[in-house]
């Protein structure tokens, strides 16, 4: 079984379960086995439901693609029946969902057993996983080092072999982060592609999934974004399954790169170098290659970010008080979200107006990049992986001295709505993960899979997990 879970990717794993080589249960058995073995090094799950889990493989699973696989949830903005919906939060803690979102039973239909919820910062809003509500969440490559944020416990649980693939989101980074530091691939899907959550609400926002391989990824993206009834924001459908796009020729591109951050500032000599040397194999293979950015309104940025990131948290922090009935207490939030919600609630109806006009000046403006070029190259992180408390989301300082450095390259396309994947290309000097970000056109993941099949085959890279971890 060992051999089985850790040589084969999550469709690997789902033919080998539908091929009758290992039953539904063996293969639950065996991740929740490795749930228990694992998890007190990484901190990575956070609540778990294994005899529900169980229960549900004996009484029979949905016939989907994916029958019989592990999965994990992250613990923001998507429920799981009778599992806490903490938002990482101590003001959420108590909170348990009484229903599945819908994204969770569109991977429960296609047979995948979710086993628990994986650990996040504080609303999602940092970089590191490092919440007060349950303390840090560790990288298996290096446990003194993290493993992104926000959707940092799916990456470790994944990358240390729990489970073959997990449930993320990203709202400036918090999928394409993660993989980056733990060697995953990890792709954010345009603006309102997958069926989660209302992306009127949150508009930097989009959920996912992080995964070893290409077509994991794209397998899991068509169970994801599977035309819904009343889709809050209509996006033009695939012309085909994005399966069928792994390993499809996608032509000779026109791609651009960038080792700078937006704002024209080098990254760190390491992630620049693995950026180069998957521009340089880019070239190997017929594309165009040329050194380019777009020309990033900061400011329209920045203002959009800001509130595209904060109004949302500030509304269900209110909302929450609300039920409750009483007001915010000191120790409801740690200090960041604090400032942050703090600093909205200066803000007026009028200033998050103006701030959805810059989100639209900032996509057409770095849209109008991807007339002349079919895909961005740059590092996914302007830094290697940071140390644990680096980004101490409970110290100010701390916070805004460090905290915009890992989210600077990530986090335009979250205002751009753009689909952008990392891949896990390289390494730093240390030996930790390096990833590589492709940005393209909004609506184009198709372009994207293809493109990184085709550096999936050129530059395999490993798939095996990370266990024993690196102290």
């Amino acid at each position: 079984m060992q051999e089985l879970f850790d040589a084969r990717d999550m469709t690997g794993l789902a033919e080998a379960v539908a091929a009758g080589e290992v039953s539904p249960r063996e293969v639950v058995e065996f991740s929740a086995a490795r749930l228990a073995e694992r998890n007190p090094a990484l901190n990575a799950v956070v609540s778990t439901r294994i005899e529900q889990a169980l229960d549900e493989v004996d009484a029979g699973l949905p016939d989907g693609p994916l029958r019989g696989v592990p999965f994990l949830i992250k613990d923001l903005h998507a429920d799981v029946a009778g599992l806490p919906s903490t938002e990482g939060s101590r003001l959420f803690a108590d909170v348990v969902a009484d229903r599945d979102s819908e994204l969770v039973r569109r991977y429960r239909a296609a047979g995948l057993v979710v086993l628990g919820k994986t650990n996040i910062p504080e609303f999602g809003q940092n970089a590191s996983t490092e919440p007060l509500l349950f303390g840090p969440a560790r990288n298996p490559h290096r446990l003194s080092h993290s493993p992104g944020g926000s959707s940092g416990g799916s990456a470790a649980a994944v990358a240390a072999g729990i489970v073959p693939a997990a449930h993320g989101s990203d709202g400036g980074g918090s999928l394409r982060i993660p993989s980056s530091m733990t060697g995953l691939v990890g792709l954010k899907p345009s603006r309102g592609r997958t069926a989660a959550g209302n992306p009127l609400e949150a508009p930097l926002s989009v959920q996912h999934a992080l995964t070893r391989s290409v077509r994991d990824t794209a397998l899991l993206l068509d169970i994801a974004s599977a035309p819904w009834p009343g889709a809050p924001l209509p996006i033009t459908p695939p012309q085909r399954p994005y399966i069928r796009e792994v390993g499809a020729d996608p032509g000779r591109l026109r791609i651009a790169v960038s080792t700078t951050t937006p704002t024209g500032e080098p990254v760190h000599p390491d992630c620049a170098a693995v950026a180069q040397k998957t521009a340089a194999l880019l070239a190997e293979l017929g594309h165009e290659v040329t050194a380019d950015a777009p020309d990033y309104p900061m400011e329209s940025l920045m203002a959009a970010f800001t509130m595209g990131m904060a109004v949302p948290m500030t509304v269900q922090i209110d909302e929450r008080l609300a039920r409750l009935g009483r007001e915010l207490r000191d120790d409801d939030l740690e200090a960041l979200p604090r400032a942050i919600y703090d600093r909205i609630k200066t803000k007026s109806a009028g200033d998050f107006d103006v701030s959805m006009r810059e989100l639209g000046r900032t996509a057409a403006q770095v849209g109008a990049f991807f007339t002349d070029h079919d895909l961005l190259l740059t590092p996914t992180l302007a830094q290697p992986t940071p140390p644990l408390g680096l980004l101490d989301a409970n110290d100010l300082q701390k916070a805004w001295q460090h905290g915009g450095v890992y989210g600077a390259i990530t986090s335009p396309f979250n205002v751009t709505g753009q689909p952008a994947i990392s891949l896990p290309l390289g390494r730093d000097a240390t030996g930790m993960p390096l990833g590589v970000q492709l940005a393209a056109p909004f609506g184009r993941e198709d372009l994207l899979i293809r493109i990184a099949s085709q550096l999936e085959t050129a530059q395999p890279w490993s798939i095996a997990p990370v266990w024993p971890p690196v102290n």
